[in-house]
């Protein structure tokens, strides 16, 4: 058996609670690549009843910023990915590196490389025009470099020089790559900070992480990183590398397909649920089960269930996903959830009917709480003109009529309820012997301002009983200075 397996070995039977993380670099916002790849660490998590990380790998100390990481904590707590440990930060344990660094470097496992990024540059040009594979020559390896003590210099991972590196990934099954491919990649620069591969691996051995999920681009740092465990004496955790995420058109995921930040999702009127269970569905399956509650998620989650191939992102599958939650989810929680986009868009709710009353009424006509919201305005705030089309068509002379009846019916009401207005609006078509839609589009015109709107009497009921006869008679001003033009 091999060190680094029997190592492993001893590892998981000291203690074998599932660990896994969640490491973005904070050089950008969370978008839906990242938040799958946390989405499906935390899902295994909790799965095995085990814990979640999130660790913020800050190394880019050029690309890393402030706002980049407030982003992705509020996407993910806006998402509810908890996690049980952490944020790490990777710039607060540079002295831990750099101790295993200097380990290794009197082990012999490392070696300083006094080569100038001049000669790499051209050594790698070279070896490009004569197609080989671009890779470091090893020259200062065995210490053939001399240099003055006071040289800049790197320090240079002493990658193996034969044999392979073997391991089982969960998506993609077995791996194989020769140690003669890799070269002895750099793991601290010439200004003393440690660079990514290595801070990787100590993280994740520092933090018992047992299954890092990551994208496939990580692929070909894997074993590198695997050699370096071995190095330390570090157990080897599993790995899982997911597919990428392809627009509909199959070309690589862009603004256009929906490579937003999470928290734009929430600013366009999505329910978390709702993209997480489209997430969820974007390279794992369940047999035909689309719909999935979080519980549903954590139940049924499997590395191994993870497909191969690259997922494409269809905006018009999340929107009837969030239109599906917006309907079944707890009213409350919705009504809460939609506060925020009245309140963005500078809509107040006080003067009207309560959130819980409007969601069941609107919620199957729109697919985003944002549209909902904009689409509910006229129960809230009262309108300075018609719509100019709806009004060309409903609101003519012949509309007079109808409207000051039904006007009257309503004001006359001693309980507002659905089943009056409805059945004023019977009375008046009877009456007039006119059909209902002879009534009742002039009527929705002169209520809502436009040519759209739910069932009448639900649409009355919420705008209320003052505000609507108020409404409807002024259509009966417009429709008689119309007649008078």
């Amino acid at each position: 058996m091999a060190v680094g397996q029997l190592l492993k070995l001893l590892y998981i039977e000291k203690d074998m609670t599932v660990k896994t993380r969640f490491a973005p670099s904070p050089t950008g916002f969370l978008h839906v690549g990242g938040a799958r790849t946390a989405l499906y660490s935390w899902l295994h998590a909790r799965n095995q009843g085990g814990e979640f990380v999130l660790r913020i790998e800050d190394t880019d100390l050029e690309r890393s910023s402030q706002e980049a990481i407030d982003a992705i904590m509020e996407g993910m707590e806006w998402l509810g990915l908890n996690w049980e440990e952490g944020p790490y930060f990777q710039t607060q344990r540079f002295d831990r590196y750099n101790q295993l660094i200097d380990q290794l470097l009197q082990e012999g496992k490392a070696y300083k490389c006094y080569c100038s990024k001049e000669r790499v540059d051209a050594l790698r040009e070279q070896q490009m025009a004569n197609g080989e594979k671009a890779r470091y020559d090893g020259h200062c390896r065995d210490g053939q470099a001399a240099a003055a003590e006071d040289a800049p210099f790197v320090v240079r991972f002493r990658n193996p020089a034969e044999g392979t590196v073997v391991f089982d990934d969960h998506v993609r099954g077995r791996i194989e790559i020769d140690n003669s491919e890799l070269d002895d990649l750099i793991i601290r620069r010439t200004d003393g900070s440690p660079t990514y591969n290595f801070c990787v691996v100590v993280d994740d051995w520092d933090m018992g992480i047992t299954q890092v999920v990551r994208g496939e681009d990580h692929i070909n740092n894997t074993p590198r990183q695997i050699n370096i465990y071995q190095a330390l004496g570090a157990p080897v955790p599993e790995f899982a590398h997911v597919s990428m995420i392809l627009g509909d058109d199959g070309a690589k995921l862009s603004k256009r397909h929906g490579a937003v930040s999470v928290m734009q999702y929430r600013d366009d009127g999505f329910l978390p649920e709702a993209l997480l269970n489209y997430l969820v569905r974007l390279g794992w399956s369940h047999g035909d089960q689309e719909i999935f509650s979080r519980e549903e998620m954590v139940e049924l989650f499997t590395l191994k269930a993870i497909n191969k191939s690259a997922s494409a992102f269809n905006t018009e599958k999340l929107l009837w996903l969030n239109q599906h939650y917006m309907k079944s989810m707890p009213v409350d929680y919705v009504a809460e959830q939609l506060a925020w986009h009245f309140n963005d868009q500078g809509i107040d709710v006080s003067q009207g009917p309560a959130l819980v009353e409007l969601v069941p009424v609107m919620a199957e006509r729109c697919n985003t709480l944002k549209e909902l919201a904009a689409s509910s305005r006229y129960y809230y705030e009262d309108f300075a003109e018609f719509d100019a089309a709806a009004a060309k068509k409903h609101l003519r002379p012949v509309a007079q009529a109808p409207l000051q009846l039904v006007a009257d019916k309503l004001a006359a009401l001693t309980q507002w309820n659905a089943e009056a207005i409805h059945t004023c609006i019977q009375e008046t078509a009877a009456e007039l012997e006119l059909g209902m839609g002879k009534v009742g589009m002039p009527l929705r015109v002169a209520a809502t301002g436009a040519g759209q709107s739910p069932s009448l009497d639900l649409t009355l009921l919420l705008i209320g009983q003052a505000r609507s006869v108020e409404r409807i008679n002024k259509a009966v001003e417009f429709v008689a200075n119309r007649a008078n033009s």
